[in-house]
């Protein structure tokens, strides 16, 4: 039911595709959510603007949960998804956005949990 989708200004091979999978993997559980429903959409060469200006490295990063999104986890998951993406794509953490959504509603396999 967790679902992270993080869009980048370069091109993502397929091994840094493989390692972004496992690494954001292993970072949803911070939000208390299982990596077995996790769903991650990696969308890369999108153009992203930031104080006016074309960013080379940059990224914007939705995380999306069922039910409430926890303050405090939410802020330990941008310090992990920053380093995740400063360790395997050389993004500064200060051109990264982090956003959070939370739904009652999430539907799956023809129903709702």
């Amino acid at each position: 039911m967790p679902m992270i989708e993080a869009k980048v200004t370069m091109e993502l091979p397929a091994e840094k595709r493989d390692l972004l999978k496992a690494e954001f993997g292993k970072a949803i559980t911070i939000m208390g959510k299982p990596e077995t429903y996790l769903m991650i959409n990696l969308v890369d060469k999108q153009d992203l603007y930031f104080g006016g200006k074309k960013l080379e490295k940059g990224a914007y990063v939705e995380v999306k949960v069922l039910g409430s999104v926890d303050g405090a986890a939410s802020d330990k998951m941008t310090a992990k998804v920053c380093e995740i993406l400063e360790n395997e794509l050389g993004i500064p953490g200060n051109a990264v956005y982090v956003s959070y959504w939370g739904t009652a509603n999430w539907g799956w396999n023809g129903g709702n949990f």
